[in-house]
């Protein structure tokens, strides 16, 4: 029940962009979640920050996930805990870095189960459309045995590599396609005429 309580109130946060000055008048900047306005003007004025500028950001609309996206999250991902940053931190970080808003609402589900105690290769198996059973099984893999950021790394390279070949094959395609369909065209308008 708290779970769900907190899912509602994570969803209702909006980022709000704020200007202002400090005691010492000093012109500060940045950005806040938060629920609403009121809630951020008083979070800053315990600051001692006065406030010039306040607007709720326009979140962008969530494009569609695609693999290319989860390589990049794994690839961060893997980063982030070679150097060190707490896994539920660095879900965080990734998650506010990303420009998809689709990725970001992702990773803040499996952050949110991750935070209830449920395994990440559980967390992930929840998600089959982005994680096929191979991510899973090497997560969990790299759960028992306590190397996940080595296995997550590898992941990572993995995908970039299956990512940069379809994409050679697809450019290779490009010339053959475009060849058939000039001739298709060709032979359309010498029928016709």
């Amino acid at each position: 029940m708290a779970h769900a309580a907190r899912g509602k109130a994570t969803a209702k946060e909006f980022v709000f962009e704020w200007a202002g000055k400090d005691r010492q008048g000093k012109e500060l900047r940045g950005e806040m979640r938060a629920a609403g306005e009121a809630q951020v003007q008083a979070s800053l004025r315990r600051q001692g920050v006065f406030i010039t500028k306040l607007k709720k950001r326009n979140m962008r609309t969530g494009k569609r996930i695609k693999p290319k996206d989860i390589a990049l999250f794994t690839r961060q991902m893997a980063t982030m805990m070679k150097a060190g940053v707490p896994l539920l931190q660095s879900f965080d970080i990734v998650g506010r870095g990303n420009p998809n808003a689709s990725v970001t609402k992702l990773l803040n589900d499996i952050r949110q189960d991750v935070e209830t105690g449920t395994s990440l290769s559980v967390a992930f198996r929840r998600h089959p459309m982005y994680f096929d059973a191979l991510y899973c099984n090497l997560i969990e893999a790299g759960e028992a045995a306590g190397i996940l950021e080595t296995l997550m790394d590898r992941l990572a390279t993995y995908m970039e590599k299956t990512e940069a070949i379809k994409s050679k094959i697809k450019s290779a395609l490009m010339y053959p396609t475009s060849v058939v369909i000039v001739a298709f065209i060709v032979v359309t308008v010498i029928m016709i005429l």
